[in-house]
């Protein structure tokens, strides 16, 4: 299947000079986003993921699925203020400014191996906020698995050492 023919390219958005990638028209085609679903999850198993981490919000669009698939747990990585128990934070950089992450505190277990899921590879720094909280509390990251990768941006590099999937990929 040719995911990029269900991705919906949108000029001057969210400011002037970025080429957005719209994901809504690929989830709302059922066979399109069962198909991506599908592909991360033979990521998943390559891996041998024991639980799926998605930052808010879009990897829980991917994420949830994918653990349902294989019948393992997701753990949502969420903007401050919106986990009830105890967390743990860490700050980081995005394409437009900076943010924090917040994860529960007990929501992964010392050695448990942990496949991050989003929707976008840009600059890397939410997936590399991700990875610091996962590792900080004692999970191995196996791997990080995107359906878009923007390649210009270079996200990659702040993943070094990290197995990384990308279903498509863009300049």
């Amino acid at each position: 299947m040719k995911l990029e023919q269900y991705i919906t390219s949108i000029q001057d958005y969210p400011i002037e000079g970025v080429l957005f990638r719209d994901i809504t028209t690929l989830i709302q085609d059922g066979e399109a986003f069962a198909y991506a679903c599908d592909k991360i999850s033979e990521f998943a198993r390559k891996v041998g993921a024991d639980v799926i981490v998605g930052p808010e919000s879009r990897g829980f669009i991917f994420g949830c699925p994918v653990a349902c698939d294989l019948k393992i747990g997701f753990v949502p990585v969420r903007k401050p203020n919106k986990l009830p128990r105890e967390t743990v934070s860490v700050s980081y950089d995005l394409e437009y400014g900076s943010n924090e992450l917040h994860i529960h505190l007990d929501a992964i277990k010392k050695g448990q191996k942990v496949l991050i899921v989003d929707d976008l590879l840009a600059t890397g720094g939410t997936i590399a906020g991700s990875i610091k909280l996962v590792e900080q509390l004692g999970g191995e990251v196996v791997g990080c698995s995107f359906l878009i990768e923007l390649l210009d941006l270079n996200g990659r590099d702040a993943l070094k050492g990290y197995e990384v999937q990308a279903l498509l990929s863009y300049e």
